[in-house]
């Protein structure tokens, strides 16, 4: 652990209070975003006093820090979670996967890492601390973890249709859909399957719509 971010004096209350702090950044910035979830809002959200949280953060930049190595960890043990639950009978084990991390990705530490990605794009400091975090996630998590849930192999075919199923996955869960939503992103989800499935050479699915 780095000094810079936790106190000299490590205890079971300490640790217990930084991990109440964190995770009340971490709902906030899914919540009402990151610039939004100010220091001072993140401090009350955790019953803490501004004095109190600044013990354990001095700074922004030690409290963001801490906040993306939380919720990382967050993120993880949600995939690790679905990665290990079995597809019901009958289900093929790619569309398991595509319905799995569809479900992550509107679960807290998904959301609020969305937020800090795009925050990212005008914040250096932000960037930076990201950086090492999804670099971690899109090799460790997605790539080996998300291979394991859709059973593909391991070429350059393979690897596009999990690629394909996640950005498109990641995409629509940011996109601002105005009219008859629900509808056409169960549209989408059938295609995004249908495509998968073409690309892993499973079963008789020649056509990405369904007739």
């Amino acid at each position: 652990m780095d000094a810079r971010t936790y106190p000299a004096k490590e205890t079971p209350k300490s640790r217990r209070t930084r991990a109440r702090i964190l995770d009340a950044a971490m709902r906030l910035f899914a919540e009402v975003g990151y610039h939004a979830a100010t220091n001072a809002m993140i401090a009350d959200a955790a019953n803490l006093t501004r004095g109190a949280m600044l013990y354990h953060f001095a700074s922004r930049e030690e409290l963001v820090e801490a906040a993306v190595a939380y919720i990382e960890v967050e993120r993880a043990r949600l995939f690790e979670q679905a990665a290990s639950a079995p597809s019901a009978p009958g289900v093929d084990a790619s569309e398991h996967a595509i319905d799995a991390y569809w479900a992550l990705l509107h679960e807290a530490p998904f959301v609020a890492f969305a937020e800090l990605e795009t925050a990212a794009r005008t914040d250096p400091m932000l960037r930076v601390r990201l950086a090492a975090a999804q670099s971690a996630f899109d090799r460790a998590q997605v790539g080996d973890r998300f291979l394991a849930l859709a059973q593909a192999g391991e070429d350059p075919r393979f690897q596009t249709s999990r690629d394909l199923g996640r950005f498109l996955l990641e995409g629509l869960a940011k996109g601002a859909m105005t009219y008859d939503e629900p509808a056409r992103k169960e549209r989408l989800l059938t295609v995004v399957k249908r495509a998968v499935r073409v690309l892993n050479r499973k079963g008789d699915v020649q056509e990405l719509w369904p007739d």
